[in-house]
This record gives C-alpha cells, sequence and structure tokens, in this order.
C-alpha cells in the first residue's frame, strides 16, 4: 500500500490525522508486545506529572515491545539501511493529554550505536544503544550500562481476526508524548490497524532492575504482528 493510500485510510482512527506535511516514514516489523498489568501507583513514579495515566477497566499497563525498525527516514529523502534498519525494544505506558490518549517511554533501545545517536539527537526520545540480536524465533538484547537483559524465544501463532478492546486499546494509539529537558513533545502517528496474532512463549527472561516492581517474567497478555507502515508528525 502506497503511502498516500495509507493516509486516506482513517476510518479506524480516534481523531483525524494532521493537516499539515507529515515529517517521517518508517516501519515497526515483526512485532512481540508482552503486556504487564502494573500497580499504579509504582507507574506514577515513572512517568511525568503533565501526563495522566490511561486506564483501562480501571487497571494501568506497560508493555515492552521488541520489534524491527526498518526504512526510517524523512520525507523527502530515501532510507538508508546502516542507519535505518535496527532492532529496537520500547517500555511503554498508556496515557493522555490534549484529550488524546497515546503512548510513554519508559525507556528505548536501539540495536544499533549510530543509529541511536541519529534517533536522539533529531527526535529528543531516550534512545540508548543496547546489543540486540534476533533470529526468526528468539529475540536477545543485553544493556551492560543498566545490566538490563531480555531473552524471549517463541512460535507465532494464528492471526487473530476478533480483536478484544483490550487488543486494541493497547495497540492503536496514534500520539506519543515524551519529556524533554525543557517541555513535553507531542508526536502524532498514523498507519493502517495493526494485524494481530497470537504468540506461545518458549521462553521470557526479563531483568530491568529499575522497573522490578513492575514487570517480571510473566506477561498478562501477548501478541505478535508482522508490523505498520508508519506516518509521523
Amino acid at each position: 500500500m502506497t503511502i498516500r493510500e495509507i493516509l486516506n485510510t482513517t476510518k479506524h482512527r480516534p481523531w483525524g490525522i494532521p493537516t499539515d506535511s507529515w515529517k517521517f516514514y518508517q516501519e515497526w516489523n515483526n512485532t512481540i508486545f508482552l503486556h504487564y498489568q502494573v500497580d499504579l501507583t509504582e507507574l506514577k513514579k515513572f512517568v511525568p506529572k503533565e501526563l495522566e495515566i490511561d486506564l483501562f477497566e480501571g487497571k494501568s499497563w506497560i508493555s515492552v515491545v521488541a520489534f524491527t525498525m526498518e526504512k526510517i527516514r524523512p520525507k523527502n529523502l530515501p532510507s538508508f539501511p546502516p542507519i535505518s534498519d535496527f532492532d529496537e525494544i520500547n517500555i511503554r505506558t498508556y496515557v493522555k493529554s490534549n484529550n488524546k490518549t497515546g503512548v510513554y517511554f519508559l525507556s528505548i533501545e536501539g540495536g544499533k550505536l549510530a543509529s541511536c545517536k541519529i534517533a536522539k539527537g533529531i527526535s529528543e526520545l531516550p534512545y540508548r544503544y543496547s546489543n540486540i540480536k534476533r533470529t526468526k524465533n528468539q529475540y536477545n538484547s543485553n544493556n551492560s550500562e543498566f545490566d538490563d537483559k531480555l531473552n524471549i524465544e517463541f512460535t507465532i501463532g494464528k492471526e487473530i481476526n476478533e480483536k478484544t478492546e483490550l487488543d486494541k486499546w493497547l495497540t492503536e494509539r496514534y500520539a506519543l508524548f515524551q519529556d524533554s529537558k525543557n517541555s513535553i513533545n507531542e508526536f502524532e502517528i498514523h498507519h493502517l490497524e495493526w494485524p494481530i496474532n497470537e504468540i506461545e512463549l518458549k521462553k521470557v527472561e526479563l531483568n530491568y532492575q529499575r522497573f522490578d516492581k513492575l514487570i517480571n517474567n510473566e506477561p498478562n497478555k501477548t501478541q505478535y504482528s508482522k508490523g505498520v507502515k508508519v506516518i509521523t508528525w
């Protein structure tokens, strides 16, 4: 599907796309979602007070999202695979701001040092480098500075045709809110609705000491997606 066709497909969105020109194209491919229901009081310690934590049926969630970023580029330039293609892990929670529902990143890791530096410089998002390796059925990451580790072994299951409200709540997010030194930055996001598959976890080893009171090795919900083509402002 072309970028124009993606931009013209908007019925699934909770609000319209921005009227000004988009800034970046990217693809979030072969995505593993590990979702954790978490303690709201503990979560508030990690989220700026300017953002309201979004709840599903009164419960707060965070998600570990491991995927491969591909073809990221500014609007009028081609992608450059040595920089634009890299594995990424983000740990995100769900927030509200300016009457919009979106996500907030507690952590972002990229598998290429140069890509992390460029992405952090352009976006002000808190990218950091981790040693990430993935194969068809494994995703492994190690960050020696923070002693963060992620080791997943999995099998992809059948496509989910009838999504639950929670499936959509956890994935269909069209804004990102992130604090920088002097402000809360807002990013608008657009893509088609995520295609979702079941995923069977053979192994989950997860150790993020900063978040040890929020997440452990047993997620409350899991999903897999072949990915989406993304346009951002």
